[in-house]
């Protein structure tokens, strides 16, 4: 069967029996949550500071899109000072089941909350939201055709106006044979956290790249247990493609945005605290089993902030 690359993907991860409904990102890849729970550390003090913001509100919403096994949410929950929790209305979003022992305050559910007060972020959900690939020939570009068995690809027809207009404005092509990832269904996925945040603030993190250093050949990757796989959409591996943010950002504008904030998750992640820094040795003698647990922590630290991993992606901020 062949299809477009969006419909494909829709199929392979959200279809019947799709990836994504039976498989858990842990056994695939590597996340920030699951490198350290530092990471959910920094979404509370984001959280806290969200809090202070819109005065300390009756209710509080954290929305984590594309929660997978909820364990951001569940850390966060855990080590929020009782002041807080006892505020938090906590919603976890993931099409797959509800995971078993998740604390009962965590609202399970496979769709956006009509409104939102407070944060909501999406931690690597925005690359999984499928998009079209398109080849340039000497006649314009092209939608690549994939076999949803195989892998195999061919061209097929033009873009529609709409998916052209955003190529021409977020990914100019450069010559005959370059790609694109059409990223106006992540824009539209964007701009809906935005419309449903009646006050707080959205925060998108994934690995992405600006309209001046766009990639020539696409970003269309697969992940099985671990390792990077051919693509093919057949639903036995995850299908990613990194995220055009800065189109994302416009959207988000678009949608009622009133501040935006483009950076690195290295930047972002420094600026709340988490800085890598070992101890200081002399910890090791007053402290030992101490100074192993402070160089635990400054070890996962280290793997956030990474600028060649995770500390590489963008994050996008924005206040509404």
């Amino acid at each position: 069967m062949w299809l477009t690359w969006r419909a494909a993907t829709q199929r392979a991860l959200y279809g019947e029996a799709g990836f994504y409904l039976r498989e858990r990102p842990s056994g695939h890849f590597r996340t920030s949550v699951s490198a350290s729970a530092a990471f959910a550390g920094a979404v509370l003090a984001l959280l806290a500071e969200v809090d202070a913001e819109l005065g300390s509100p009756a209710a509080l919403d954290l929305v984590d899109i594309g929660a997978g096994e909820g364990t951001l949410v569940s850390q966060v929950l855990a080590a929020a000072e009782p002041g807080l929790r006892d505020r938090l209305r906590v919603t976890a979003v993931d099409l797959c089941p509800r995971p078993e022992g998740l604390p009962e305050r965590i609202h399970w559910r496979p769709d956006l909350p009509a409104a939102v007060t407070g944060l909501a972020i999406a931690n690597e959900w925005l690359d999984n939201v499928p998009i079209d690939v398109v080849e340039q020939t000497g006649e314009g570009p092209r939608l690549i055709m994939v076999d949803v068995r195989t892998g195999e690809e061919r061209l097929g027809d033009p873009p529609g106006h709409a998916d052209r207009a955003w190529l021409e404005r977020w990914w100019p092509l450069c010559g005959v044979g370059a790609r694109a990832e059409i990223g106006r269904p992540r824009d539209e996925a964007w701009a809906s956290v935005l419309a449903r945040l009646t006050k707080g603030r959205a925060i998108a993190i994934d690995y992405a790249h600006p309209v001046d250093n766009r990639p020539p050949c696409g970003t269309l990757t697969g992940y099985r247990d671990g390792a990077v796989v051919t693509p093919v959409p057949d639903g036995t591996c995850d299908i990613t493609a990194h995220v055009a943010l800065d189109a994302c950002a416009e959207a988000g504008r678009e949608a009622g945005a009133i501040s935006t904030t483009l950076s690195t998750q290295r930047d972002a992640l420094r600026a709340l605290g988490i800085t890598g820094a070992r101890p200081p040795a002399d910890l090791a003698h007053v402290d030992p089993r101490g100074y192993l647990r402070a160089l635990a922590r400054a070890s996962e630290e280290g793997e956030l902030i990474d600028p060649s991993g995770l500390g590489g992606f963008g994050w996008l901020s924005q206040w509404r």
